[in-house]
């Protein structure tokens, strides 16, 4: 094993930093960063090793050290056994022993912890280093960051790149069950680990201040005074202006045969096939402006693909639609939609659209971060973006571009041709991205905020006040409201606000869904226009989907779960025959929801409906609601079967979870165990079944109104109260 002193035989020099970073888990090293190799060597690993070399680039900084877990295993390189790896003059990777040497994942570590930070402790006593600061990344090095803080009395920062909390909801969302998550995860460790590392961090650090709110806003020791936004740098040697050899790439061959008219503009989307990414908006916005069609072209990048039925279902749902918008609006020789791309290709396909005079846009229904407008921008490129989130921030840092609701068709169109059609306009964006990309997301101004940021701490210049917080009993939260939106929650504009206020004050022991017929872009439509809290689950389409959290992470277990007998052509070609039934337009319909419009003096009984599909061995839920409305939904899919989905996923007692609710699709979330409320605006005809229940409460006011008697009814906040020491 090299001597370790070695390194450490450089002296502290006066007036100048010397920063210990802890990052335990991950395969790190200074080059050829294996990221993707597993679920531990992703972004984390290259945000630590670049933030250690940036900062050693620094005059006012001594030393940096990265200290990791030194790994001895023969499955991985032997770079990982080294105990020092220099990265620059200032700036080495440490590698710490810790107990087992050989290659663990993060959730197998907890048990090394201790360990691993005596040995840390013995390091730096043994070389005579005091560091000015400890700065801890993800949960597991927050763990030896306390420890650490609190042996030396020293200062710590914290970063969490990902949460316990935000894991645990995708993990239920992929069908993990609780009792899973907790045996191969240590969850429970894990987010404990978290509290307290957020109850001694001196500051956080975050990407976002949507993150600040929606993520650590979940926790009990929560202070929000206590963090900062510093974003993570972006490799401007990547990432850079047209050099003029672009078009002769096979990438720019590969899109270029898609069109009939190559030579103009490029409005470019590039991301995932997710449906949160809001693509067939996109093309739908496109295919409506005969103004945008002659202007520019659409090229749309979305992964890669072979074979589009090899997908997994949400990518297969998102490139289907796709192609059926670009058939629906005739847009062959106008989008391109290639099917493959390598990762090297990416930083090209933005400098084509930089050559061609065009615009990047990101219409994502939500978007946390917003790395790849930061990257169109350092490449020459103006944006257009959705209101959420990141983009926010990007766009008011560098000012190249326009925020978008991502909803909005229209404004969609006027936003990109304000771009398009003014040229001294489009080349005053592309100075401004790229100006404001170096001075606000190149490392070097990252090393910058962040020197801004811990120095006073350092320096004690800056007062640390931590508020006095208490743990809940609970780990989880225990209770959950379920509104449905139209006939129960909006209508009253001035109870929103209340309610909004109740569930803000009360976010960490109460969950808070939205259960509606509308889908997805439609809830989200409303939800946003009426400044309604991100709801922790929406089960949208009558049911049929599941979504968690800020991220609208789709339960894609529930899907799988209620595809059983579902042959959606097979419904459609029986009713369509029907008299008094009309097929409602796109926007109401899904993959598991095919809704028509009911005339009651025309169509047959809603029951002889039910009779005729079993009939014909269609084994569906047939509901009917507001005496105008028939939907068809698979047998295993209802507003109340998915709110029992979730409550066994999230493991909440039924008796905890207050239902409220006004029309016929409400019925089975109220029956059963749960407690319920029906607002005084009720449709009472489809409800009448429901007056003999004992457990349901009816409400004197209507909406929101309604919602806040019953909870005052139910005293359903009296858990929310946190014990006094």
């Amino acid at each position: 094993m090299e001597n370790i002193t070695a390194l450490a035989s450089m002296k502290n020099e006066p007036d100048k930093l010397y920063i210990l970073l802890i990052s335990v888990h991950g395969l790190i090293r200074g080059h050829d960063l294996e990221l993707g190799r597993d679920a531990d060597t992703g972004g984390q690993t290259k945000y630590v090793v670049e933030l250690a070399r940036a900062l050693g680039e620094r005059p006012d900084i001594a030393r940096v050290d990265l200290v990791t877990r030194r790994i001895e295993d023969k499955p991985v390189s032997a770079d990982y056994a080294r105990a020092i790896e220099p990265l620059s003059d200032k700036a080495s990777i440490i590698r710490i022993d810790c107990a087992d040497q050989v290659y663990l994942p993060k959730e197998q570590l907890w048990d090394h912890l201790d360990v691993f930070s005596d040995n840390l402790l013995s390091y730096l006593h043994d070389n005579n280093l005091t560091p000015d600061i400890i700065h801890s990344h993800y949960a597991d090095a927050g763990y030896v960051g306390t420890l650490l803080s609190h042996q030396l009395s020293l200062p710590l920062v914290h970063t969490g790149h990902s949460l316990g909390r935000s894991k645990r909801k995708h993990l239920l969302a992929s069908g993990v069950k609780g009792d899973d998550i907790e045996k191969h995860y240590n969850m429970s460790r894990r987010i404990n680990a978290e509290e307290h590392t957020l109850g001694v961090a001196n500051r956080v650090i975050t990407s976002t201040h949507q993150e600040i709110e929606e993520q650590y806003g979940l926790y009990d020791y929560y202070q929000p005074t206590q963090m900062r936004v510093v974003p993570p740098g972006t490799d401007l040697t990547k990432f850079h202006p047209p050099l003029g050899d672009e078009q002769a790439s096979g990438i720019a061959q590969e899109i270029k045969r898609f069109f009939r008219t190559p030579d103009r503009p490029i409005i470019l989307a590039l991301s995932r096939p997710d449906q949160r990414k809001n693509i067939v908006t996109l093309i739908e916005a496109y295919g409506e402006s005969e103004a945008l069609q002659q202007q520019a072209n659409l090229v749309i990048v979305a992964g890669n693909r072979d074979d589009i039925k090899d997908l997994e279902t949400g990518a297969q749902e998102v490139f289907t639609d796709i192609l059926l918008s670009i058939d629906q609006y005739d847009l062959y020789g106008k989008v391109a939609y290639p099917k493959h791309h390598k990762s090297d290709d990416v930083p090209i396909i933005y400098r084509l659209a930089a050559l061609s005079g065009g615009v990047f846009i990101n219409p994502a229904l939500i978007e946390p971060f917003g790395l790849t407008l930061i990257e169109a921008a350092a490449s020459g490129v103006p944006i257009v973006a959705t209101e959420d989130g990141g983009p926010i921030d990007i766009i008011t840092n560098c000012r190249n571009g326009y925020l978008i609701n991502p909803l909005d068709k229209k404004m969609i169109a006027k936003k990109l041709l304000a771009v398009l059609n003014d040229k001294k306009q489009w080349q005053q964006l592309v100075e401004n991205g790229i100006a404001g990309v170096n001075k606000h997301y190149s490392w070097q101004s990252h090393a910058e905020k962040y020197l801004q940021v811990i120095k006073p701490i350092i320096e004690k210049t800056e007062p640390v006040e931590h508020l006095e917080l208490h743990r809940r009993s609970r780990l989880y939260r225990d209770r959950s409201l379920f509104s449905d939106l139209d006939q129960s929650l909006l209508g009253a504009p001035e109870y929103l606000t209340k309610f909004s206020r109740v569930l803000k004050e009360n976010t960490r022991c109460i969950s808070f869904g939205i259960a509606t017929g509308r889908r997805l872009d439609s809830a989200l439509k409303l939800i946003k226009s009426h400044n309604l809290p991100v709801p922790d689950a929406l089960v949208t389409s009558l049911g049929t989907e599941i979504y968690y959290g800020a991220n609208l992470t789709r339960d894609t277990a529930w899907s799988d779960h209620i595809d059983y007998l579902w042959k959606p052509a097979k419904v459609r070609s029986i009713l369509d025959e029907l008299p008094g039934l009309r097929r409602q337009p796109k926007i109401e319909q899904s993959r598991y929801k095919i809704s028509y419009y009911y005339d009651e003096s025309k169509a047959p009984d809603v029951e002889e409906i039910r009779h005729l599909l079993l009939q014909h061995e269609q084994t569906v839920n047939v509901v009917f609601s507001f005496g105008q409305f028939l939907d068809v939904v698979p047998v295993r899919a209802s507003k109340g079967l998915a709110l029992r989905w979730y409550a066994e996923q999230w493991d909440i007692p039924l008796d905890h979870i207050l239902v409220a609710g006004g029309s016929g699709a409400d019925e089975d979330m109220i029956r059963g165990n749960t407690l319920a409320v029906l607002v005084a605006n009720r449709h009472n005809e489809e409800l009448s079944d429901l007056t003999e229940l004992d457990k349901v409460y009816y409400a004197k006011q209507p909406y929101a109104a309604g919602i806040l008697e019953a909870i005052e009814h139910y005293d359903f906040l009296q858990s929310c109260k946190v014990p006094e020491k």
